[in-house]
């Protein structure tokens, strides 16, 4: 399987420009990032070097709601908006999505065929991209979705970067370094993950019980289960050098970011 990394997390949220609100007022840079025509929806986006925050809301519920489609991160937003915003799937960045397919299949999972994604951004140019999601759950939390860009990581954050999408934060250099899962049994959930997308296990961030608290390294990002019963992931961990944010808990849509000093 390709060498895989955390890509972003989607949060839905019902209003685009409150969420853009939330972060700027506290020093985190966050824009209006464009339309995906075809399926319905439109998001703003927050970088954090290549991994950043999609805030995705519906912009057409009748075209959304009424579309074939295996994308289940707009079904999911379908049924869950309006009275469910939060944080949704984390999307897994690949190099070879038909490699990561393959492999994927062999575990048995429920794929969707590869679909062809795009965006219309705020400048009117076409953003385009490959990807694919898996169906179903393990312990009630949902797989992550895969996806494939043009261009290698460094191409990309340099292009981004060029282009002015890729920014400072007013409050500080930061980095994304974790997302919490709920989940009723961390070890098996960690265990699950591990197995199916090539994950190692690394010492847990926080003091926890044995067996409340199970980490996942991905990349030089972590994904750590936690035992509760919330079944999603709740919560996405900033750290940097940014006083005004360190030790602070951000509410965002139902979502929580913890900032942590690096």
């Amino acid at each position: 399987m390709s060498v895989l990394q955390w890509d972003h997390t989607v949060h839905y949220v019902n209003d685009l420009a409150q969420a853009i609100g939330a972060f700027r007022d506290n020093g985190l840079t966050a824009s209006y990032g464009g339309s995906h025509k075809l399926w319905g929806t439109h998001n703003a986006l927050s970088y954090f070097g290549l991994n950043y925050i999609e805030f995705l809301a519906i912009e057409d519920r009748e075209l959304a709601a009424s579309l074939d489609t295996p994308n289940l991160v707009v079904k999911d937003a379908v049924n869950l908006l309006p009275d469910h915003e939060g944080f949704s799937r984390v999307a897994i960045r690949t190099g070879d999505i038909e490699a990561t397919a393959s492999a994927l299949e062999k575990q048995g999972l429920k794929l969707s065929p590869i679909l062809d994604g795009r965006r219309l951004n705020a400048q009117g140019q076409w953003i385009e991209w490959r990807m694919l999601t898996i169906g179903g759950h393990y312990q009630g939390l949902v797989y992550p979705f895969v996806i494939e860009w043009k261009g290698s990581d460094g191409q990309r954050e340099e292009e981004l970067t060029a282009a002015g999408i890729i920014v400072p934060h007013p409050a500080g250099e930061l980095t994304v370094r974790q997302a919490v899962f709920s989940v009723p049994d961390p070890v098996a959930a960690a265990a699950h993950w591990g197995e199916i997308f090539g994950l190692g296990e690394v010492p847990a961030s926080s003091p926890a019980f044995p067996g409340d608290s199970v980490s996942l390294a991905i990349g030089d990002k972590v994904f750590e289960f936690r035992r509760g019963e919330e079944r999603q992931m709740t919560q996405v961990i900033v750290s940097g050098d940014a006083p005004g944010l360190a030790g602070r808990t951000l509410n965002v849509a139902q979502g929580e970011y913890v900032f942590t000093a690096e």
